[in-house]
C-alpha cells in the first residue's frame, strides 16, 4: 500500500466512521430527487426495481418483447447495452416500439468505452450509465507514477472527454448513472489508490466533480463488485465521502456484479444488497443473475418490499451515547476485520465460523436424516462420509440419539435434557440465561448460552457473568422486528464491555416461503458477518418439509458469500446482455457440472471483454467471450489461451487447471 493510501485510510478512520443515518434501526438515507423521464428516484419515493435486457440490441423486436416481459414482471427501469453508435441509434426504434405498445417505462443506455455512443443515446433515452473506469481510459494494466501536475493533466483530459455528455444530458433532461465497477478501475486510479474501495469511490468522484461544476445534478451513483465485502465497503465509504465533501446527497443504485445463478446468486445478491438496505442505503436495485432478466425482478422485489412500512420494534434499540467516538475501535466499515474472540475448541479465534444444524423440531432423528446436513452413513463399509457442506454441530433440542454421530459432527442438547442424561464427551448443553446463571453443573469444556440480544444491553447480572465466562459460546438471537440491528447493537455492547467470548448468530424464521428465506437470512446474517461479527451460524425455518437441507445450504451459502468460510467452488458469472458472445446460461451450467467439486476455486465466466478481466478481478480462472464462439482463457488477470473455439473451451479450461496442479477428480473429493 502506498503512503498516500495509508494516510487516506488513517484520515478516514480518525474522522469517525458514521456512514448511515442509524446503525441500530431502519432509517433511509435522505437524498435529492432525480427524474428519469416521468419516474422519480430518491428517498422521497419507493426503492425502484430495474434490470437489463440480454438480447442483441440490434434485434429490435427481441429487445421490445424482452423489455415487455421485464416490465410486466415489475421492472421500473429497463437498461439496454449500447456498445457502439449503431446500437445507440437503434435505441430509438426500441423506444418507439415500446411506446407504440403503451409502455412508457424509462430506458437506460449502458455505455462502456464509447463516448460518441453515449452522446447519441443521451438524446434518445431517459438515462445513460457510464463506467468511469473505461469511459475516457483504455486499460493497459500499467502502474504509473504521477506527480500532482501530471495527475491534474489527466483530470483535464477526462474533463474534455466527459464534458460533451454532461452538456447533452443537461440540455435534454437526461439522467446519468456514474457506475464504478471494482474490476474495471482505470490504471490511473489503481496507480494512485490501489484496488480498494477508496479507489472505487474516487473514480466516481472525479466524474461527479465535473458534473457539479456544470451545475448538472440529475445523477445516480453505484459502486458494484462481485466481492460482497468490497461492494459494501465502497458504498458505505461513498455515502460518507459525499457528506464529508459537501456533495449533494445523490441516490444510490445497488447491485452485486456477476452474482451467478440459482441459490448461490440469490444468496450472494442478498448479502450485498440486503446489508446496504439494512443500513438505509439504496434507492434503486438490480439483482444480477445468470438467468433471463424477468426472473431477477421477483428477487429484487422480495429484497425491497421488506422495508416498505417496516414496523418499529415495540421498544427502541438503544443508541450508544458517544457512537462517533467509540465506533472506530469497534468496527471499521470500510475494511473487513473480524471481531477478536477467544478460541474455544473449534469456535472463535482463527477458526472459521461454524455451522449448527437445528433438528430440535424433530421428535426422533435417524442416520438417514443427517444426509440433509452433509453426513452420509455407508452401511456396507460401516462408516460415515461427509461432503463439503457437512455441518459442524447438530442441535437436537430435547431429543436423544440412538446411534453414534460421525467424528465430524458434535451434538448440542437443551441443558435440561443434557443434565438428565449421561452425555458423551461430544455432547454439549445449550442453556437459557437464567438456567446458566444458577447452574451447578456445566460441561467442563464447552457450554452454549442462548440469549436475546436485548439481554446484552439490559441484563447487568448476565453481562457481568459473561465477563468471567471461560468455557462458554454465546448463542445470540433477537425478538426485535429489526433483528439484524438488535444483534449488531448487542455485538457493540459486548465490545464495549470487553467480552470476547465466541458468538453464534441464531436466526429463526416462520411464515415465509423458501425463496424469501434465502433472501432474508442472508440479509440479516450477512450484514453481521460483513461487519466482522459472528463465530457461527444457526438458521431455522419452521413449516417446510425440506427445511434441514435448505437451512444447511443457506448457512454455508451465506458464509461463502461473505467470504468468511469457503466451502465450495465459486462462480463469478455475469447476467448476460446484448454484448454476450455465447449462450451464457448453458455454458455456466456446463462449467459448473465439471468443476463444482473444486472447493475454494473461483472461476469467472464472462460474456464479453467488457465484463471480462475486470469483473472477475479476484477469480483464479476466467472464461471470457472475445468473438463469435471464440473464448479467451485467463489465469487470474493474465490471458493464457486466446481464440479457443467455444466447443472445446471447457475442456481447455479443465486442462489449464490440471496444469496448475489444482485439479482433483470428483471421486477424490468425495472420499
Amino acid at each position: 500500500m502506498s503512503s498516500l493510501q495509508q494516510s487516506s485510510s488513517a484520515h478516514l478512520i480518525s474522522d469517525g466512521n458514521m456512514y448511515a443515518p442509524t446503525l441500530f434501526g431502519y432509517q433511509r438515507r435522505e437524498t435529492i430527487p432525480v427524474s428519469i423521464g416521468d419516474l422519480m428516484l430518491g428517498s422521497d419515493f419507493p426503492i425502484r426495481i430495474q434490470s437489463m435486457t440480454t438480447v442483441d440490441t440490434m434485434d429490435t423486436v427481441g429487445s421490445i418483447e424482452q423489455s415487455i416481459r421485464m416490465i410486466d414482471a415489475g421492472c421500473e427501469l429497463v437498461r439496454i447495452t449500447a456498445p457502439s453508435v449503431k446500437e445507440a441509434q437503434n435505441l430509438e426504434n426500441i423506444r418507439k416500439g415500446l411506446r407504440a405498445k403503451g409502455y412508457k417505462t424509462p430506458l437506460v443506455a449502458d455505455i462502456h468505452f464509447t463516448p460518441n455512443a453515449a452522446e447519441l443515446a443521451a438524446r434518445i433515452v431517459e438515462k445513460v450509465r457510464i463506467n468511469p473506469g473505461n469511459y475516457a481510459d483504455k486499460k493497459r494494466f500499467e502502474t504509473i507514477e504521477y506527480s500532482e501536475s501530471s495527475y491534474q493533466a489527466e483530470l483535464e483530459r477526462i474533463r474534455d472527454k466527459f464534458l460533451p455528455l454532461v452538456k447533452i444530458c443537461k440540455e435534454y433532461g437526461t439522467a446519468m448513472r456514474i457506475g464504478t465497477n471494482h474490476g474495471s478501475l482505470s490504471d490511473r486510479i489503481l496507480s494512485r489508490y490501489g484496488d480498494t474501495p477508496l479507489g472505487m469511490v474516487e473514480s466516481a468522484l472525479e466524474f461527479l466533480r465535473i458534473c457539479e461544476d456544470e451545475k448538472y445534478f440529475n445523477i445516480v451513483l453505484s459502486m458494484k463488485a462481485s466481492n460482497t465485502q468490497v461492494m459494501v465497503e465502497a458504498y458505505r465509504l461513498l455515502s460518507k465521502k459525499l457528506a464529508d465533501g459537501q456533495f449533494k446527497a445523490y441516490p444510490l443504485h445497488l447491485g452485486v456484479t456477476e452474482a451467478g445463478e440459482g441459490e448461490d446468486g440469490r444468496i450472494k445478491s442478498a448479502v450485498g444488497i440486503g446489508t446496504l438496505l439494512e443500513d438505509g442505503l439504496g434507492d434503486t436495485v438490480r439483482v444480477s443473475l445468470t438467468e433471463d432478466p424477468e426472473f431477477e425482478i421477483p428477487v429484487a422485489k422480495d429484497l425491497v418490499n421488506r422495508y416498505v412500512g417496516r414496523n418499529r420494534p415495540n421498544a427502541p434499540i438503544p443508541s450508544l451515547s458517544n457512537l462517533s467516538a467509540g465506533f472506530d475501535s469497534l468496527i471499521n466499515p470500510f475494511a473487513h476485520t473480524r471481531r477478536k474472540s477467544a478460541e474455544l475448541m473449534n469456535f472463535g479465534g482463527h477458526q472459521v465460523p461454524r455451522v449448527i444444524a437445528d433438528y430440535s423440531h424433530l421428535k426422533s432423528i435417524s442416520m438417514e436424516d443427517l444426509k440433509s446436513i452433509g453426513h452420509f452413513y455407508l452401511p456396507e463399509p460401516d462408516k460415515w462420509a461427509m461432503n463439503d457442506l457437512g455441518a459442524d454441530y447438530l442441535f437436537t433440542g430435547t431429543s436423544d440419539l440412538d446411534f453414534m454421530l460421525p467424528n465430524g459432527l458434535k451434538q448440542i442438547q437443551s441443558a435440561t435434557t443434557w443434565l438428565q442424561s449421561s452425555p458423551s464427551e461430544h455432547q454439549f448443553p445449550l442453556f437459557e440465561v437464567e438456567d446458566w446463571l444458577k447452574a451447578s453443573k456445566k460441561h467442563a469444556q464447552l457450554n452454549f448460552v442462548q440469549a436475546d440480544a436485548e439481554e446484552i444491553w439490559s441484563n447487568d447480572l448476565f453481562v457481568n457473568a459473561l465477563k468471567l465466562a471461560e468455557n462458554e459460546v454465546l448463542v445470540l438471537s433477537s425478538s426485535f422486528s429489526n433483528r439484524m440491528a438488535a444483534i449488531r447493537r448487542a455485538f457493540f455492547e459486548l465490545e464495549i464491555q470487553g467480552i470476547h467470548i465466541p458468538v453464534v448468530i441464531r436466526l429463526n424464521y416462520q411464515d415465509i416461503h423458501a425463496d424469501q428465506f434465502q433472501l432474508f437470512a442472508p440479509t440479516d446474517a450477512g450484514a453481521l458477518f460483513i461487519d466482522g461479527f459472528g463465530d457461527g451460524l444457526m438458521l431455522s425455518l419452521a413449516g417446510l418439509p425440506v427445511q434441514s437441507s435448505l437451512e444447511n445450504s443457506t448457512n454455508f451459502g451465506i458464509l461463502q458469500a461473505c467470504r468468511v468460510r469457503i466451502s465450495k467452488t465459486e462462480y463469478i458469472s455475469c447476467p448476460s446482455c446484448g454484448r454476450t458472445l455465447f449462450d451464457l446460461q448453458e455454458t455456466t451450467a456446463r462449467i459448473r457440472q465439471v468443476t463444482d467439486h473444486l472447493k475454494g476455486v473461483k472461476i469467472g465466466i464472462m460474456g464479453c471483454i467488457v465484463n471480462g478481466p475486470g469483473e472477475m478481478a479476484d477469480a483464479d480462472y476466467g472464461y471470457v467471450g472475445i468473438g463469435k464462439d471464440k473464448i479467451a482463457l485467463y489465469r487470474g488477470q493474465e490471458v493464457v489461451k486466446k481464440s479457443v473455439p467455444a466447443d472445446s473451451a471447457v475442456d481447455e479450461l479443465i486442462q489449464l487447471i490440471k496444469e496448475d496442479g489444482i485439479w482433483k477428480d470428483p471421486q477424490e473429493t468425495n472420499n
